[in-house]
């Protein structure tokens, strides 16, 4: 970590106005996702973890790595998920900030809304609300994800609501994330995506894609298009986006460095892997829980949860019909049974996140020292607010409602909506 000087004067100028109002005399440095993007892109050739926090134990393990690593990061929860984990949209920076000011945390971190989905476009009009409200909660960054829909209402939702996204914060992009194994992202869809934003004047730092993405669970390890990656992310380069990669679990080792390495990504998403190791759930080399001739999960011993309350979540999934991937829905009702655990395990599964979330850091993701990158970034711009990557380059003449609706009609892609829940 730099000097105390420094980290002092970032804690006075680089936390955005909405955590300095809701933590006045805090010590962490919570901070815009602008300034995680931009400490990737200063180092190269690296990215960072977006931690999905989906339990406190999780956040715990994640800073723990982070602190470690010395490595600027990213914590996160799905819009959906809000509704099945005790941490939700609204209570996700107090998590935050409160566990960096006890453990004494002193990298940046950003706080950021996954995956805020827009499925139909009646999801726009309660989202104009409810963005700011969970901005005022302490986000300070979010992923607008309308890639449920044709490319012209991606497009429009984008254009409608980056209007309640405060200027200074991280905002994500997204395409193609439903259309299956049939319909990956194309550089066509992706940059009429980012073209029609820009001519909005509106200025993304990450897009997400479907390049072979999977979610939670899956028993394939076909993993992530690297090259298909870099073909869209060379598309785009002079709009200044960097790339989000989702559902990184389930990637070996060699093919996450590539990503990093061979495209312009910056922020990687870990969700269901850091839950299933705080759990003690047994993974296999590409960080999905493996499963048993019956079907089930492998709990080991002497890791993660307390066996007797394993047993009794496992025991509340069959008798609810909960399986595979929704195991994630018996957060909220264990979380309260998996904090009454006794000291030694509790730190035992923070200490099993931590090591998983240091290894991809540090030996993976090429994100170490990056924290003394985006503290620079800080002190560079003398403000919370780096301002945007990107600059007009579009004609807003040529981006109306009428041109572009045309336009998005005329892309040729191949549609596949009848999936997954791919939210977290």
């Amino acid at each position: 970590m730099g000097n105390s000087t420094d980290f002092n004067r970032a804690i006075e100028i680089g936390r955005p106005p909405n955590i300095q109002r809701l933590f006045p005399h805090s010590r962490a440095l919570i901070v815009s996702g602008k300034v995680i993007d931009r400490a990737m892109r200063a180092k190269g050739k690296a990215m960072t973890i977006a931690a999905n926090g989906r339990s406190s134990i999780v956040i715990r393990g994640a800073l723990m790595a982070a602190q470690r690593a010395n490595a600027a990061i990213i914590i996160e929860i799905a819009k959906s998920e809000s509704n099945y984990c005790p941490v939700n949209l609204w209570n996700l920076a107090r998590h935050v900030d409160a566990f960096c000011n006890e453990m004494n945390i002193t990298i940046p971190v950003a706080v950021h809304a996954d995956h805020f989905s827009i499925k139909q476009i009646s999801d726009i009009a309660p989202s104009r609300i409810i963005i700011p409200s969970a901005f005022d909660a302490g986000l300070t960054s979010i992923a607008i994800d309308a890639s449920h829909l044709i490319d012209d209402e991606n497009l429009k939702a984008n254009i409608d609501l980056s209007r309640f996204i405060p200027a200074w914060a991280g905002y994500e992009t997204e395409v193609g994330e439903i259309k299956g194994k049939e319909g990956l992202s194309t550089p066509q869809e992706a940059s009429f995506l980012i073209q029609g934003m820009n001519a909005h004047k509106i200025y993304p730092d990450w897009i997400a894609l479907n390049n072979g993405t999977t979610h939670g669970i899956e028993a394939s390890d076909a993993g992530i298009n690297v090259e298909l990656t870099r073909e869209i992310h060379m598309a785009i380069d002079k709009y200044g986006v960097s790339g989000a990669q989702h559902g990184t679990s389930g990637n070996d080792l060699e093919r996450l460095k590539k990503i990093a390495a061979d495209t312009h990504t910056t922020k990687a998403n870990v969700a269901t892997a850091l839950q299933m190791i705080a759990w003690g759930v047994k993974v296999n080399a590409f960080g999905n829980a493996e499963i048993d001739d019956k079907g089930g999960f492998i709990k080991m011993d002497n890791a993660g949860l307390d066996n007797e309350l394993w047993n009794e979540m496992v025991s509340y999934a069959d008798k609810n019909s909960i399986k595979g991937g929704d195991y994630k829905k018996l957060n909220l009702p264990f979380e309260n049974q998996i904090l009454s655990q006794d000291a030694q395990t509790r730190a035992r599964m923070a200490k099993a996140v931590e090591e998983f979330v240091y290894m991809l850091l540090n030996d993976t993701f090429n994100a170490s020292n990056t924290a003394d990158l985006a503290i620079e970034a800080i002190l560079e711009a003398e403000s919370y607010d780096l301002g945007p990557k990107g600059s007009l380059i579009e004609d807003p003449a040529e981006w109306t409602e009428a041109k572009f609706t045309a336009r998005a009609r005329a892309i040729d892609k191949k549609e596949d909506t009848s999936g997954k829940d791919y939210d977290d």
